[in-house]
């Protein structure tokens, strides 16, 4: 019900509790003191329930009146949501920065979406139609990189009695009505929905293209499908953010919602007042177009910090339900965990490991379900991908966060402290991440780009290992104690480090490579390296090889030859060949003279 519901009787930071003097439900919203700070029921005992606050309760005082709102958390989901930035309420950050300044004040209620804004609506469908959930009733020129399809409601279907004609609507004017039995429907250009409870979907399907960053480290050797979750552990200082920002860049899906959960405000705002002006590669028009920003800052409540992550979660949903691929990023779950170890050792719960709450991994898993490649309730294929960072104390990724993450998703990309210290970006650490997707994709790579991808991916991975084994035997005996043959694969393994592992996110041509790119360049550094044991079988010593120019040349490759040069690396490989030869020929020249 809505109205007066009761009143304060003990404030514990960001929980509360009220004496109800009339029912309210779990997960209602409510508003909490005469500023009516927004608060939500989690738990009933009588006639006295337990809230958590979403805003800061300083200043709140016993007897203070608590008032329900009759619904559970919902968010607006419409035309307006691409470009903006929002709370972990969907409060519009950016309206609320015009009219409150930059520091958001308490009890501030602002639509998530524009009533006075305008929109651009064609009708699809005709009126006389049946039509069920799901089903497009127009679109919508939400910006210039996407067209926003107006869909009919999950749990809606009948007759499509009317259809706005094409024209100018606001997002709360009808522009269509569905009857049934019961009665009619009315349509607008948005809908809301519950943020705790996933949207319906017609069928799951098994991911088999991949989502596609950008990044070699990651599109080569631990691929991440379409419509799956990957979990990126790491400590302080390991890249995470800068991985995050790469990913919305250059990651090849439609939408990107960002959520910042917890995280630093100084990086939030960099995130805000950058994205307007970096550029779509896929568009060439602004990012922020085809980007939502959820943030939610480690000096607001941590409440927030789940509101937060849900609110994302069920804006991609949206957009997903309209046939598009969607990426969602969160920066960090680590941030969420620890909230809810706040709210539950406020609420006296026993805790289980390192005073985490027991049901920590029922709702990470719960939040990871939401990822997917599906069949739509409206017949399209959709999907909603989410890579979550997660930020371990001290690196330790044996702690239950990231070890509850591993198990729930396909995908890991540890980060590795000593690769960063070495500036070696992104500091993915070969030895230690996986991708369970491989076996799904290797299908694609062969018919998308080239049938070597997966056999030059497990050589290159051997060698990779190979290094690390003989590294360890190299600090134990001496490098100069050797045989030639291990030699070589420690120095081509640097070359892997340099000319593959290691790229750039401030060159124009290396911050992003393509699938195409990829394997030449892998295929590059694999063919010096059989070139080279068969020099070593000649006599060529390891020196030697290494200083050819070549070697030089294939460490550059990647800054050398965009995505559109790849002939240059045609030209490379036979240099290779060439000089590789001419490597042998020169010592036997020497050694008979």
């Amino acid at each position: 019900m809505t109205g007066p519901a009761g009143h304060l009787i003990e404030i514990s930071g960001a929980l509360v509790r009220a004496r109800c003097l009339a029912p309210v439900g779990l997960n209602e919203v409510v508003y909490v003191g005469d500023e009516r700070l927004v608060g939500e029921v989690i738990a009933l005992d009588g006639d006295v329930a337990t809230m958590q606050v979403y805003e800061e309760t300083a200043g709140l005082s016993v007897g203070a009146p608590v008032e329900a709102s009759g619904g559970p958390l919902t968010v607006t989901l419409g035309p307006g949501l691409l470009g903006g930035a929002f709370d972990g309420i969907q409060r519009p950050l950016d309206r609320l920065a015009i009219s409150q300044g930059d520091f958001l004040g308490r009890g501030q209620h602002l639509a998530p979406l524009s009533a006075d804004r305008l929109w651009e609506f064609r009708p699809t469908a005709a009126a006389g139609a049946m039509v069920n959930a799901g089903d497009e009733l127009g679109i919508v020129r939400e910006t210039d990189a996407l067209d926003h399809r107006v869909l009919v409601p999950p749990g809606v279907s009948g007759r499509l009695a009317d259809i706005a004609a094409p024209g100018a609507y606001r997002i709360g004017d009808r522009v269509g009505a569905i009857g049934n039995g019961a009665g009619s429907v009315d349509v607008g250009l948005a809908q809301r929905w519950r943020v705790r409870v996933p949207r319906p979907f017609r069928q799951r399907l098994r991911a088999t293209a991949p989502m596609l960053t950008g990044q070699r480290v990651l599109d080569t050797f631990f691929p991440l499908s379409c419509g799956s979750a990957a979990g990126m552990p790491g400590g302080f200082g390991t890249g995470k953010t800068v991985m995050q920002h790469q990913l919305c860049r250059w990651a090849r899906a439609d939408v990107i919602v960002f959520v910042g959960c917890g995280e630093r405000g100084n990086e939030l705002t960099e995130m805000l007042w950058k994205l307007p002006g970096l550029v779509d590669p896929r568009t060439g028009r602004p990012l922020a177009e085809r980007t939502i920003l959820v943030a939610n800052t480690s000096n607001m409540p941590v409440p927030a910090r789940e509101a937060s992550i849900y609110t994302g979660a069920t804006i991609a949903e949206y957009y997903r339900d309209m046939g598009y691929h969607v990426l969602l990023l969160a920066d960090s779950t680590s941030r969420w965990a620890e909230a809810l170890r706040e709210i539950s050792g406020r609420l006296g719960e026993i805790p289980a490991e390192e005073g985490y709450p027991s049901y920590l991994s029922s709702r990470l898993a719960a939040f990871y379900e939401r990822a997917g490649h599906v069949v739509t309730l409206g017949g399209r294929e959709g999907s909603l991908t989410i890579i979550s960072a997660i930020s371990p104390a001290g690196g330790d990724v044996t702690e239950p966060v990231t070890r509850h993450t591993q198990r729930f998703t396909g995908c890991f990309w540890t980060l590795d402290k000593r690769l960063a210290e070495a500036r070696v970006f992104p500091a993915v650490s070969v030895e230690d991440s996986y991708s369970a997707a491989f076996a799904d994709l290797e299908s694609w790579w062969h018919d998308e780009v080239s049938p070597d991808w997966a056999p030059r991916r497990r050589e290159a991975l051997k060698v990779i290992e190979e290094a690390g084994r003989v590294r360890h035997a190299a600090r134990l005996v001496g490098e100069d104690s050797l045989p030639d043959r291990q030699r070589l694969v420690l120095r081509v393994a640097e070359l892997f480090e340099e000319g593959f592992l290691r790229q750039s996110a401030h060159d124009a041509k290396d911050a992003s490579c393509s699938p195409a790119r990829q394997v030449k360049l892998l295929s590059l550094l694999l063919d010096f390296y059989h070139r080279g044991l068969e020099a070593l079988d000649r006599g060529v010593p390891v020196p030697a090889l290494i200083a050819l120019p070549v070697a030089a040349a294939l460490a550059r490759a990647k800054s050398t030859y965009g995505d559109d040069e790849i002939a240059g690396l045609d030209a490379l490989a036979a240099r290779v060949a060439r000089e590789c030869a001419g490597a042998g020929k020169a010592e036997t020249g020497g050694a008979a003279s």
